[in-house]
């Protein structure tokens, strides 16, 4: 799975009007009548293809949606936010003892 953000040069908070600034910036670069390096298409495709999803909402919820249970930003720290709540709501469920 390609990281749209990554694509466009963005972090995950991105507005719609740093995406449409970002996309303008890298179709420019990328685009196969200004760049002759053998990989400007496909980085062409990959940048349209991620503004194609990022600037529509419900695309774009849908993709952070499975981007988030893909565990793409952090694996580590999402699980650590896991057993941490997990123990927490354990430990809180446990009766108290008087010492």
């Amino acid at each position: 799975m390609n990281d749209h953000y990554t694509a466009l040069g963005l972090g995950s908070d991105a507005s719609l009007a740093d995406i449409k600034k970002a996309f303008r910036q890298k179709a420019s670069q990328f685009h196969p009548d200004r760049n002759d390096a053998a990989d400007a298409a496909a980085r062409f495709r990959a940048v349209q293809e991620a503004y194609e999803v990022l600037s529509d909402d419900a695309k774009r919820q849908a993709y952070d949606d499975n981007r988030r249970r893909n565990l793409l930003d952090d694996p580590a720290e999402t699980a650590r936010e896991i057993w941490t709540g997990y123990f927490a709501a354990l430990l809180s469920a446990l009766p108290q003892s008087s010492t």
